[in-house]
């Protein structure tokens, strides 16, 4: 790959999937430094009133990957 000659988009899916992988271990390495929106804290501060309201509204971990698994055959 000639990066002088090559775009971002002409990279195989394959490729493109490395990079994102690669810009999300970068990020995850220093998380204090991903900015968090007001909008998002709210949202956060949101869910947590509710699941503390109503315990039962949450799923365990185990519920969470058996209904992603089942949802897409993993």
């Amino acid at each position: 790959m000639n990066p002088t000659n090559t775009s971002i988009f002409d990279l195989s899916p394959s490729e493109k999937l490395q990079i994102v992988e690669d810009l999300w271990d970068d990020l995850a390495a220093t998380p204090e430094a991903v900015p968090v929106h007001d909008w998002q804290k709210e949202e956060l501060v949101r869910r947590k009133a509710n699941l503390m309201q109503n315990p039962a509204s949450g799923l365990t971990w185990e519920e969470v990957k058996q209904r992603v698994r089942s949802r897409y055959g993993r």
